[in-house]
């Protein structure tokens, strides 16, 4: 056993021994004054308690306490089903951002390493003409609402340790893309130790652990320890508008789902697409005991039992990861000390080996542990799933190349641009695989969603050339 420097570090690495975690001090010796102060305060801030159950999982088989059914689903025609309906749900949501009772949330932990590169994922530029990007993009949107509705709101952006200097010096850098600083607010979430196959943390450095991101589930957690729970409730904000920052095509701010989530008088809302197939990597919707849940694409075998009289395919409804969620429903998950399920993932970790070697494995060498916001839905009295329209409001942005890759992106967003002209009577030539011959590109601060786009629109352009409106 290492010697620690006072009592408290000894007392401290008589935990981790006592928890199976004493490799962590292997090369001690090695280490200077300042970088033993770094592996102590990185071991002082694991949670072993919890830890210990989230290595139980390891071992252990998902399976449901419960018997799923298909969830209950608003539909994007919900005019058609419930005649005005669609209309005072969208004057609900008006007046709740006039009157400022919601605030915007971006879940931005990520880097671009899928990608390609070593930058928070908001930074990767997205549009087709003037490359925009995907912060550029959310934060043009934010300020069309808050013009339109004369309100001000704030966006709070949820960064890692990873990102987070990275992103708050993008946003410097671009002077915060024409909002104030004091209405963009930056909060970190938790970090959680990788583990290998029995339960042993691994080290990145000699002298740090390996952490994760605990995902976007962090939120709830984040949300109060940054205080930023206190300052929404004292700023008279109800309502929170969480989205994930790889979707350049959300609406933000929707007024109709606002509306629809107040008239349902939901704690959490979420909104669905129809998954292009099965195999698509997309959670989705589904009821347990009557509880809307997601399952997770990983997970899809749970949907499989012919016994109950259900397979994977049945359930076709998938998360593009869009809630309203109250901040009394925060306050209540917080206050009664509400933890999130830990899901598991195997991963490439890169790490220190016993010879203090840096391994960088090609292949799954360990788990993280995640936790993601939509199971939060178990625990609200009241919530709403919406379905909606692929086209007008999901693009993800994940891979390098094919599905859901930059290419992908750009070409869901000429797509919808292109129908937006035509639907407003303006012929677009096309060619034979459907895309624009033109570029096309229609800045934010115009408009934001294709409603507004109709409104302000002069009918009588022509599409000659690439083209941009603003």
């Amino acid at each position: 056993m290492p010697e620690g420097r006072n009592p408290e570090e000894k007392r401290i690495i008589r935990i981790a021994m006592e928890n199976g975690q004493g490799h962590l001090f292997r090369f001690w010796d090695e280490l200077s004054a300042p970088e033993k102060d770094e592996l102590i305060d990185d071991v002082k801030s694991i949670d072993f308690d919890r830890l210990r159950e989230a290595v139980k999982l390891l071992k252990a088989q998902r399976k449901p306490k419960g018997h799923f059914t298909l969830p209950e689903i608003i539909r994007a025609d919900i005019e058609e089903s419930e005649p005005g309906l669609y209309q005072k749900a969208r004057v609900m949501g008006e007046n709740l951002i006039k009157d400022g009772r919601v605030a915007v949330f971006t879940a931005a932990g990520g880097q671009s390493t899928r990608l390609g590169l070593d930058i928070p994922k908001g930074c990767f530029p997205v549009t087709p003409i003037k490359r925009k990007t995907l912060f550029q993009v959310f934060a043009e949107k934010i300020i069309f609402m808050r013009e339109r509705f004369r309100s001000v709101f704030p966006w709070i952006i949820m960064t890692s340790e990873t990102n987070h200097q990275q992103t708050i010096d993008f946003f410097e850098q671009n002077n915060f893309f024409g909002l104030e600083a004091e209405n963009v607010w930056f909060i970190i979430q938790e970090m959680f130790p990788s583990v290998d196959g029995e339960g042993r943390i691994f080290l990145r450095e000699k002298n740090r652990i390996f952490k994760n991101p605990t995902g976007h589930g962090g939120t709830i957690n984040a949300l109060f320890s940054s205080g930023v729970l206190e300052r929404l409730e004292k700023a008279g904000v109800e309502s929170i508008f969480y989205f994930q920052v790889d979707n350049v095509l959300v609406k933000v701010l929707d007024p109709v789902y606002l509306g629809l989530h107040k008239l349902r008088g939901a704690e959490m809302s979420s909104k669905c697409v129809r998954k292009k197939d099965v195999n698509e990597k997309m959670g989705v919707f589904a009821s347990l005991d009557g509880k809307p849940v997601v399952v997770e694409y990983s997970e899809a075998d749970l949907l499989d039992d012919p016994e109950k009289g259900y397979t994977r395919a049945d359930f076709m409804y998938g998360n593009i990861a869009v809630h309203i969620i109250e901040t009394a429903f925060v306050k209540r998950l917080v206050s009664n000390g509400i933890e999130l399920p830990f899901h598991v993932a195997f991963k490439k970790i890169p790490h220190m080996d016993d010879n203090g070697n840096k391994i960088n494995p090609a292949a799954p060498n360990g788990y993280k542990f995640e936790t993601f916001i939509f199971d939060a839905l178990a625990f609200a009295e009241r919530s709403l799933v919406v379905e909606t329209i692929r086209r007008e409001e999901f693009s993800p942005l994940k891979n390098r190349e094919g599905d859901d890759s930059p290419q992908m992106v750009e070409r869901d967003q000429l797509l919808m641009f292109a129908g937006w002209f035509e639907e407003a009577g303006i012929p677009v030539e096309r060619m034979d695989d459907g895309l624009p011959v033109y570029r096309l590109e229609v800045s934010p601060r115009f408009a934001p969603f294709k409603e507004y786009f109709l409104e302000k629109i002069d009918r009588n352009i022509r599409v000659e050339g690439d083209t941009y409106i603003e």
